[in-house]
């Protein structure tokens, strides 16, 4: 089968049999189930088990099959369609993009893709209840802001609205709002909407202030687990459904009773190493709270085992955030009325920049980065783990953040954790790993460079970076600098006797070209053999080259 074909189908693959002539209908229902997901690849032409037919004669026009598509769903769907030819016959691929609205055919069919639970995809109908949260999960729609129409005023509990006053003083937030009367400050943070002629309480508003029978009645989606497990015992297993701010400090009560501190001393100075950050739990846990898919079934998960915490929330990134931009995308909240009413009392990071503070809160310590692998589109999952903190990694951080007289940046973080735990990387790897691009990895890699903590191996493509010898040696381990930096030289070696063996003779162009070095660093490796009598050296100037003795 031809590699543009994929071997079997999956969320973005799909398909269809044409030997008996597909039906419009059928094909414009499975364009719409594509693009009310994530978009993907229609093959027409394929059984379902991979095996190719070819397409039906009524088929082989592609573009009146672009047309049809078109004209068959609504609002109308621009998918591109590509003949592709195979030993087992002609076959149409047609593109379908992700649509960033509801998309139904003419007939008024409306479905969506998902994965049956032995992971094979199917198409299933779209029930208006999800349409909120599909449109949630695209940024059109902020649930949060929209009125709960069977909820009044009154379901608003006094208690919580003073315990909002004293978050804003005891966590620094916006002191403008502490003399509104408790209506202006409803109106002031979004709480309330006016509709046909009434305040009614928005979902922000009751996921702050609301009492809890009138959270159970209105918002039945609202719930948070806190667990933590020793091995297969679960030691605390409580859940809420009670406002947000009363939530969130019962959480952090018990993270402030199982957390554990160590003074450690470093340098002339005894610094507090806790078991985990606060602020990197805190952000993790409000992250959960503020960006949760309220349209969702599902508890806000906070499960504290004996070497990690994981935080779990119902409802899977935003459109446009990834694994692999979570650090440098622009931050897209799910549900902004929310998240900016956080902000203002002064709980959420008000740059946006949540995620930042995780990794510096874990990374400063020299445990691993946070771990969001296991999100996918139904959840959001974070790992923080536990463990001894790194003492060298430390005050590797403390003295830099000393001189700087300012934090260590996220990235400068990452790269430092990233060597210390796999001791040399290139720049393409690390760039990766701050998720920028080779340019911007360069930039950050010249500031630890020239900062001391970090050394270059290598030029040009070949270049590669491990910490400096004064951080392997204040950190007590100069074996480990030995291992890394003087295995180049050995390696080099090893490659030009092997070339020259192989080739007869090497020139300082060729070794230099071998080993990604310059013709200077090249021309000090074939002198050091030479002087071991391990080459000759033959020939003058541009004619020079070495060769076995």
């Amino acid at each position: 089968m031809p590699e543009s074909i994929p071997e079997q189908e999956s969320l973005t693959v799909e398909f269809k049999s044409d030997r008996g002539r597909l039906p419009d209908a059928d094909l414009a229902a499975a364009v719409i189930c594509l693009a009310n997901s994530e978009g993907g690849e229609l093959y027409v032409g394929i059984e379902a088990d991979g095996k190719v037919t070819g397409r039906h004669p009524a088929h082989q026009n592609v573009a009146g099959l672009a047309a049809m598509i078109a004209n068959r769903t609504v609002p109308p769907l621009s998918v591109r369609v590509e003949a592709i030819d195979t030993q087992n016959g002609r076959v149409a691929k047609v593109t379908v993009p992700k649509s960033r609205q509801l998309v139904a055919t003419s007939e008024g069919v409306l479905q969506r893709r998902r994965a049956k639970a032995d992971g094979s995809p199917e198409c299933v109908p779209f029930y208006p209840h999800e349409f909120a949260q599909r449109r949630s999960d695209l940024g059109l729609l902020d649930y949060s802001a929209l009125p709960v129409a069977d909820a009044v005023v009154e379901d608003f509990d006094p208690v919580e609205r003073a315990r909002l006053r004293q978050v804003i003083e005891r966590y620094g937030g916006d002191t403008s709002l502490l003399p509104l009367r408790d209506e202006e400050l409803d109106g002031a943070l979004g709480l309330v909407r006016r509709d046909e002629g009434r305040l009614v309480p928005t979902v922000a508003g009751l996921l702050l202030l609301g009492k809890e029978a009138a959270l159970r009645r209105n918002l039945p989606t609202h719930e948070v687990a806190f667990q933590i497990l020793e091995g297969t015992s679960v030691r605390v297993n409580d859940f809420y459904r009670s406002p947000l701010l009363r939530v969130f400090e019962r959480v952090m009560d018990h993270f402030s009773t199982r957390r554990i501190e160590e003074d450690v001393q470093v340098g002339l100075f005894r610094v507090g190493v806790p078991s985990y950050d606060t602020r990197a739990f805190r952000e993790a846990v409000l992250n959960a709270l503020v960006h949760r898919d309220y349209t969702r079934l599902g508890a806000t998960h906070v499960r504290w085992t004996t070497d990690r915490i994981v935080v779990s929330n119902p409802g899977g990134f935003v459109e446009g955030v990834t694994l692999d931009n979570l650090l440098v995308v622009e931050p897209r909240p799910r549900n902004p009325l929310l998240a900016d009413a956080m902000k203002r009392i002064g709980l959420a990071e008000r740059t946006g920049r949540g995620v930042d503070l995780i990794f510096q809160g874990m990374l400063r310590y020299g445990r691993r980065a946070p771990d969001y692998s296991r999100s996918d589109a139904h959840s959001v999952v974070v790992e923080l783990s536990g463990g001894e903190a790194d003492i060298g990694m430390l005050r590797l951080v403390l003295e830099e953040e000393k001189r700087r007289n300012a934090p260590l940046p996220v990235e400068a973080l990452i790269m430092l954790s990233r060597l210390r735990h796999e001791r040399r990387l290139d720049t393409r790897t690390l760039a990766h790993a701050i998720q920028r691009d080779e340019g911007a990895a360069r930039a950050v890699l010249g500031r630890l460079v020239e900062a001391g903590l970090v050394e270059a191996h290598g030029v040009k493509r070949g270049r590669t970076f491990t910490l400096a010898a004064s951080v392997y040696r204040e950190m007590g381990d100069q074996a480990g600098y030995v291992r890394q930096a003087g295995f180049d030289r050995i390696q080099q070696e090893q490659m030009i006797l092997k070339y020259a063996r192989e080739n007869g003779r090497i020139t300082r162009r060729e070794a230099a070209s071998l080993c990604h070095l310059s013709d200077d660093q090249a021309s000090r490796i074939l002198r050091k053999l030479s002087s071991e009598n391990k080459l000759r050296l033959e020939g003058e100037k541009r004619g020079a080259y070495y060769r076995l003795p």
